[in-house]
C-alpha cells in the first residue's frame, strides 16, 4: 500500500457515505424489529438466551426486548439507549420512542441521497420537534381539579398502556388495581411502595391489591400467629452469637468445663441483647439477619413473633409502610421508632404460606398479588402492571392529558405540515419529513392490525383538517374512531417524551459521518 496506515493492523474506519449507510441500516433493522409489537394489535416476541439455563422471555415492552439483544451496530446502541431511558423515566412509550427515531432516520436517508446536508435536516428537525410540542401543549386536557373526572382519566389511561400488552383480556381489572395502588401513594412516584408478588397458580383474573404489606416468609415454630395491634422492631442485626465465634483466635482452656463457661457467657449475653429487645414493649421483631434457636425461643416465651432473614427490600419497604425505622443497637429504646400495624396474621395464596401486616400506618403502600398459569405470563403481566404503574404516577403529577390511538401523531403532523409550508429554503423538506414521520405511527398500529393503513390514515388526514376533532385509529372495529367516546387516552408526559427524545437520539445518528472501531488492547506476554 502506497499511503502509510495510521491505524493498527485490526482497526478499521468507515468514512462518509458508507458510515452513514451503517448508521441508518442499523437503526432502521432495529425499528423493524420492534415496530410489530406497536399499538393493541401489536404481537409479542420470544427472546431465547443462550446461556446455559436456555431461559425464555416472552415480552411486548420494547424496552424489555432491545435490552436483551446484543448489537455490534453503533447506531443501534443509541436506539436501545433511548428506549432504556424511556423506561426509567416513563415506564410506556419505549416501542414508540425506537420507532419514530426510526422513522425519522428513514426519512432522513432520503434527504440526504438528496443532496441535503445533514445539519440542514438536523435544524429542520429541531423546527418540527418544537412546533409539534406545542400543538399537543394545544390540545392538553387537564382535569386535576375535578376529582372523579380525573380517576377516570386515569382509568382510560391504564387501559390504553394495558391494551397492548399480555393483560389486555382482563385490561379493566388491571387498570382498577393499578389506578387504585398509584391513587393510594398520594403524587409521590416512588413505585417501592407497591410491591408485586408473584404467586404461580389461579389465572390472572385471581389478581388483587392488598391493603396492607405481604411479607414472604413464614412464621416461626411456637410463635404466636396472629397478633393485633402490633409493634414491630424492624432490625438489621445478627442474632446468631449463642457459640464462640472468636474467628482465628485461640481460646486456650484447662478443663471442658471452661469450654462451657465461655459459652454460657456467649448464651448470656445473647439473653441481654434479646431482653434489651424486648424491653422496647414489641410484640413483633422483624430481623433481616437469621436468628438462632436460642434467642427465638427467648422470643417465643416472651410471646413475640420473630422473623427471620427477611429479605432486604422486604424490610426496607416494611419500615416504610408500618412507619418505623431499621434499628441496629437496642441500647436506647426511647430514639428507636417502632412500626405500627393493626393486625399480623398467616394468609395462604396458593400454596405457599406468607404473612400478612394490615391496617398499617402509612397508607401509601399496598401489595399487589399477581396468579398467572406460569412463569413467563406472570414475568410480563409484571412488567405490563408496571408500565401501566409509572404512567399512572407520571400522570398524577403532571395531570395533562392526550387522546391515544395516533390522534396525538396526526395532530402533530397537521401542524408541522403548515410548517413546512411557511418555511423557505431547503429546511422545509426536513420539516415535511418530520411529519411523515409521525405519520408513520398510527401507520404501523392499523398495520400490525392487518388493516389498510394508506387508506386509514388518509382518512384520519382528512378528518384532522376539520377543528377539534377527535378521530384517531380504531384497532377492534378497523376503521376511524373517536378517540374521546372510546375512552382511549395517553399522558402527555410520555409523548412529550417520546417525541424529544426520538428527534435527539436521531439527530445524533445523522452527526455522524465517521465510524472508527479500534481492537482492544493486547496484552503484552510478560516473560
Amino acid at each position: 500500500m502506497a499511503i502509510e496506515k495510521i491505524l493498527k493492523d485490526d482497526a478499521s474506519e468507515e468514512k462518509g457515505e458508507r458510515a452513514r449507510m451503517a448508521s441508518f441500516v442499523g437503526a432502521i433493522a432495529i425499528t423493524d424489529l420492534v415496530k410489530t409489537t406497536l399499538g393493541p394489535k401489536g404481537m409479542d416476541k420470544i427472546l431465547q438466551s443462550t446461556g446455559r439455563g436456555r431461559e425464555v422471555t416472552v415480552t411486548n415492552d420494547g424496552a424489555t426486548i432491545l435490552k436483551s439483544l446484543h448489537i455490534d451496530n453503533p447506531a443501534a446502541k443509541v436506539l436501545i439507549d433511548i428506549s432504556k431511558v424511556q423506561d426509567d423515566e416513563v415506564g410506556d412509550g419505549t416501542t414508540s420512542v425506537v420507532v419514530l427515531a426510526g422513522e425519522l432516520l428513514r426519512e432522513a436517508e432520503k434527504l440526504v441521497a438528496a443532496k441535503i446536508h445533514p445539519m440542514t435536516i438536523i435544524s429542520g428537525y429541531r423546527m418540527a420537534a418544537e412546533c409539534a410540542r406545542n400543538a399537543l401543549l394545544q390540545r392538553v386536557v387537564d382535569n386535576k381539579e375535578n376529582e372523579e373526572k380525573f380517576k377516570a382519566d386515569l382509568m382510560k389511561i391504564a387501559m390504553t398502556t394495558l391494551s397492548s400488552k399480555i393483560l389486555s383480556q382482563d385490561k379493566e381489572h388491571f387498570a382498577q388495581l393499578a389506578v387504585d395502588a398509584v391513587l393510594r401513594l398520594k403524587g409521590s412516584t416512588n413505585l417501592e411502595a407497591i410491591q408485586i408478588i408473584k404467586k404461580p397458580g389461579g389465572s390472572l383474573k385471581d389478581s388483587f391489591l392488598d391493603e396492607g404489606f405481604i411479607l414472604d416468609k413464614k412464621i416461626g415454630l411456637g410463635q404466636p400467629k396472629r397478633i393485633e395491634n402490633a409493634k414491630i422492631l424492624v432490625a438489621n442485626t445478627a442474632m446468631d452469637t449463642d457459640k464462640v465465634k472468636i474467628y482465628g483466635a485461640r481460646v486456650r482452656v484447662d478443663s471442658m468445663s471452661k469450654v462451657a463457661e465461655i459459652e454460657g457467657a456467649e448464651k448470656e449475653k445473647m439473653r441481654e441483647k434479646v431482653q434489651k429487645i424486648i424491653a422496647h414493649g414489641i410484640n413483633c421483631f422483624v430481623n433481616r439477619q437469621l436468628i438462632y434457636n436460642f434467642p427465638e425461643e427467648l422470643f417465643a416465651d416472651a410471646g413475640i413473633l420473630a422473623i427471620e432473614h427477611a429479605d432486604f427490600d422486604g424490610i426496607e419497604r416494611l419500615a416504610l409502610v408500618t412507619g418505623g425505622e431499621i434499628a441496629s443497637t437496642f441500647d436506647n429504646p426511647e430514639s428507636v421508632k417502632l412500626g405500627h400495624c393493626k393486625l399480623i396474621e398467616e394468609i395462604m395464596i396458593g400454596e405457599d404460606k406468607l404473612i400478612h401486616f394490615s391496617g398499617v400506618e402509612m397508607g401509601q403502600a399496598c401489595t399487589i398479588v399477581l396468579r398467572g398459569a406460569s412463569h413467563h405470563v406472570l414475568d410480563e403481566a409484571e412488567r405490563s402492571l408496571h408500565d401501566a404503574l409509572c404512567v399512572l404516577s407520571q400522570t398524577v403529577n403532571d395531570t395533562r392529558i392526550l387522546l391515544g390511538g395516533g390522534w396525538p401523531e396526526m395532530v402533530m403532523a397537521k401542524e408541522v405540515d403548515e410548517l413546512a409550508r411557511k418555511t423557505p429554503g431547503k429546511k422545509s423538506h426536513a420539516i415535511e419529513a418530520f411529519s411523515r414521520a409521525l405519520v408513520a405511527i398510527p401507520t404501523i398500529i392499523a398495520d400490525n392490525a392487518g388493516l389498510d393503513s394508506a387508506d386509514l390514515v388518509a382518512q384520519l388526514r382528512a378528518e384532522h383538517h376539520q377543528e377539534g376533532c377527535n378521530a384517531g385509529i380504531d384497532v377492534i372495529s378497523g376503521s376511524v374512531g373517536d378517540m374521546a367516546e372510546l375512552g382511549i387516552s395517553e399522558s402527555f408526559k410520555v409523548k412529550q417524551a417520546v417525541l424529544l427524545s426520538a428527534t435527539e437520539a436521531a439527530e445524533m445518528i445523522l452527526r455522524v459521518d465517521e465510524i472508527i472501531t479500534c481492537a482492544p488492547r493486547k496484552r503484552e506476554d510478560r516473560m
